[in-house]
């Protein structure tokens, strides 16, 4: 029931080593430098092996449930297996599927029509057995929603909840800080000017004075079920300090660097956006991330909507911003790890589960080969 990889270059806490990984469904028995001359040892041809990818925040579960506006998919367990086959290919053992407690609009947003039917299929699919990777779920907190409060009620499915995210998507602040690029997005979604216009005004009307509450709501209710909380899209060190006060320990997805020291500071862990490194800016205005991933003010990556974006931006960050591979792969491993609490998962050491994978480049791009979770090839 064992696997003996040799002639892998294993990515180390702070080396890339050439070396032999002997693995199995009861976690990694053992890394060794050099090769292995054992018949059944597999030739992983100098291909990369390192922990297999951690994603703390991605929306992509979302596109399955909705793969086009207005249309809602009738199979929720087909959905969600489709999205975990394209996480395990993009490099992940590890997924916290970020699903939205509220919305904008219930008449024209979808996120309030699926969330009760993709909590539901992540608790029944990973009780079953059904997943090739290990999901969670991470419940997304929209403030400006009224009802906000109602639907965290709903989602919060005890059984699968492992982190949650307090938003504040008020047009004129944090992400949408710039009016310009908001205006953009209501757009792309087929509206016209005067349409956008009107929309933006009920927003910032009704959802400053929901925000304010609803912070302060769900903080309280993530505090006394011990489930760990991330501020949104920090702007100022105002926004940190609010973070703080509320009991969040993570802060994802900043959108200046004046905000990311000031979460540094307060010992905060920093979460940026892989699309973003990958990109080499924000499609939102905000700061650019790999220069701050570079210089260790962002701590971790998330794919947020680009699920192959998260090995891709390592490589990015080796190519492009100096760093090693074992630090920027850090980032999407033992770092995510540790601040989530995974202390069995995210380094290749004996006695960790042996979540895996396999890649190697073609010029600067990843080529996932293979993918194991809890010692089983998945991809």
């Amino acid at each position: 029931m064992t696997t003996l990889l040799t002639n892998a270059r294993l990515v180390l806490d702070d080396e890339v080593l050439t070396g032999t990984i002997l693995y199995g469904p009861g976690g990694i028995e053992d890394v060794q430098p050099g090769l292995s001359a054992l018949p059944h040892a597999v030739d992983v041809e100098g291909d990369f092996v390192s922990p297999g990818l951690i994603e703390c925040h991605t929306d992509n579960l979302e596109r399955h449930f909705v793969p086009r506006p207005g249309v809602i998919w009738p199979n929720p367990l087909a959905a969600l297996l489709a999205h975990d086959a394209q996480v395990v290919a993009s490099g992940m053992t590890t997924v916290y599927d970020a699903v939205v407690a509220g919305g904008y609009d219930d008449g024209k947003d979808y996120r309030p029509k699926i969330l009760k039917t993709a909590v539901e299929a992540i608790r029944d699919a990973r009780a079953a057995g059904l997943l090739r990777a290990d999901h969670r779920l991470h419940l997304r907190c929209e403030a400006t929603d009224p009802s906000m409060m109602e639907r965290v009620e709903a989602g919060a499915e005890p059984s699968i909840l492992a982190l949650a995210s307090l938003m504040d998507h008020t047009p004129g602040q944090r992400q949408w800080r710039d009016l310009a690029h908001y205006r953009r997005f209501v757009e792309g979604e087929g509206r016209s000017a005067e349409e956008v216009e009107t929309i933006i005004a009920e927003q910032v009307r009704k959802g400053s004075e929901a925000a304010r509450l609803n912070f302060a709501r769900a903080a309280a209710f993530f505090r006394e079920r011990g489930i760990p909380m991330a501020s949104h899209d920090d702007t100022t060190p105002g926004h940190v300090a609010e973070a703080v006060a509320a009991g969040c320990t993570i802060s994802e997805f900043p959108t200046t660097e004046e905000a990311a020291r000031a979460a540094g500071d307060a010992g905060l862990v920093t979460i940026g956006g892989a699309p973003n490194v990958t990109r080499g800016g924000s499609h939102s205005g905000g700061v650019a991330v790999g220069a701050l991933a570079a210089t260790g003010l962002i701590r971790v990556l998330s794919s947020d909507y680009v699920p192959a974006s998260l090995l891709q931006a390592v490589q990015v960050l080796v190519a492009s911003h100096g760093m090693g591979l074992p630090a920027a792969l850090a980032m999407v491993t033992s770092r995510p790890a540790d601040m989530l609490g995974l202390a069995d998962r995210g380094r290749l050491r004996p006695g960790l589960r042996a979540d895996l994978l396999r890649f190697r480049l073609a010029g600067d791009t990843p080529v996932v080969r293979e993918v194991m979770a809890g010692g089983q090839r998945v991809f």
